[in-house]
């Protein structure tokens, strides 16, 4: 069942008011009749005309909407001076009110347009469905390139502009829940490495569970690609890398490593590289993100390691590979713990739990229960050091100096960083990132 309706009149010229008026009454009326008992929400999407034309174009409109009691609290009219903005304004609604079927009703030589900045704008939770907008008469007046027909692939140039209108309204959008703060440990020297692990604060992504720095994009999530790359590149602007020499580890929770510049894996939990200007960066919501540093040689990693990497050795995996392609020497190798879920919060089935139990019965608290609480860090930590880490290489929870620590729980610290745990599947994620400075 249809949740909202989509009324494109963004590109119906001012002169054609008669005519919108009518055809936006008739339109209407048939969404009223065929949804008589469940009455979808209704946006109409205008065009924000100069100030001498405001006031008219609101007052046919008005007209237009006078009389559709079952209707009136579930529409608006949505102005903007661009697509992507009003398109962008009615996706934030969308989302308040957590609808994701929907309905547009546009001229049809809007439609391979609309579908470009869907493409762009949406991602597969929601569902489109199309139906044209029969217009009354004049249609031949429309302000629409006359190569663009329905069905056809829209020119590149065309797509690219599209693109270039989304991201320079992203780009002028606030910082929402505070400036972007970003962690940085004392043990990596900072005359040689970038880095840093990310909080949730001073991206745009304004759906609660993912507010604000979200910097991970799925279809099964409501953020599409185009607002993490903005959150992305406000970071690095911040941080100072480059977001096109940007590459993070394509998650699988388990313990492949790609070497940079090498074949890359279809899947991966770790990454290292020894060139310079080159950010290597890891996702966690819960999972660890780890950095890898080493000063002497010169290189750098980066590792997701959740409760299935950890067991699987994602960590030492990631050493292993600094040591063979680069000739490092563990001894030299350091290591941060980034901020992931504690022993505090985090649990496993009981079955899990015997794993970490056979690394180190301190992993594990409440042991005999069927949900044991687990401590992944501490986990990490013991295989890091098994594998010839110095104990005093590595920092995570354990520090003394609790001013220097930045390996918090991320479930209990909601105002700070994203949790699947604590969150649901509509989850945040923050990374950890590390560059070798030119």
């Amino acid at each position: 069942m249809v949740e909202a309706v989509l009324i494109d009149l963004f590109s119906l010229p001012a002169n054609l008011q008669n005519n919108i008026q009518g055809l936006l009454h008739n339109t209407l009326e048939a969404i009223e009749k065929c949804s008589a008992i469940h009455a979808p929400c209704v946006y109409v999407m205008c065009c924000q005309r100069q100030r001498s034309e405001r006031k008219g174009e609101q007052e046919f409109l008005l007209a237009a909407l006078r009389g559709f009691q079952s209707l009136k609290k579930r529409l608006e009219v949505v102005c903007a001076q661009t697509t992507a903005a009003a398109l962008y304004t009615i996706k934030q609604r969308l989302d308040e009110k957590d609808l994701s079927i929907i309905k547009v009703i546009l001229p049809t030589l809007r439609k391979d347009l609309m579908k470009v900045y869907i493409d762009h704008l949406f991602t597969a939770v929601y569902q489109f469905e199309f139906e044209d907008l029969q217009l009354i008469s004049d249609s031949e007046n429309l302000q629409i390139s006359e190569h663009q027909h329905e069905g056809q692939i829209l020119p590149s140039k065309d797509v690219a502009l599209i693109r270039s209108e989304i991201q320079m309204y992203l780009e002028s959008l606030p910082s929402l829940k505070g400036e972007l703060t970003i962690l940085r440990s004392s043990l990596i020297p900072d005359d040689i490495f970038l880095h840093g692990f990310t909080t949730r604060t001073g991206g745009i992504s304004y759906i609660p569970t993912l507010s604000s720095c979200n910097l991970f994009s799925s279809s099964k999530r409501r953020d599409p690609q185009v607002v993490v790359k903005e959150n992305l590149r406000r970071l690095a602007n911040a941080a100072g890398f480059n977001p096109e020499a940007f590459h993070r580890v394509k998650v699988d929770h388990a313990n492949a490593v790609c070497i940079m510049g090498k074949t890359e894996p279809d899947n991966y939990d770790g990454i290292v590289t020894d060139q310079k200007g080159v950010t290597l960066a890891a996702p966690g919501a819960d999972c660890i993100p780890v950095l890898f540093a080493d000063p002497v040689r010169r290189a750098c990693g980066a590792a997701h390691s959740g409760w299935k990497g950890t067991l699987l050795g994602v960590s030492m995996a990631t050493v292993n590979a600094m040591v063979s392609e680069y000739g490092c020497n563990v001894k030299d190798i350091l290591v941060v713990l980034g901020p992931s879920v504690g022993p505090c919060c985090y649990k496993l089935p009981h079955e899990s739990a015997k794993e970490f139990h056979r690394i180190d019965p301190k992993c594990v608290r409440l042991f005999d229960s069927a949900n044991p609480y687990i401590d992944i860090r501490r986990a990490t930590r013991i295989l890091l050091e098994r594998g010839g880490i110095l104990p005093e290489n590595i920092q995570d929870d354990s520090i003394t100096d609790q001013n220097q620590n930045i390996t918090f729980c991320t479930a209990c610290h909601p105002d700070k960083f994203y949790s699947h745990f604590r969150d649901g599947t509509n989850f945040g994620t923050q990374i950890g990132f590390i560059s070798i400075k030119d």
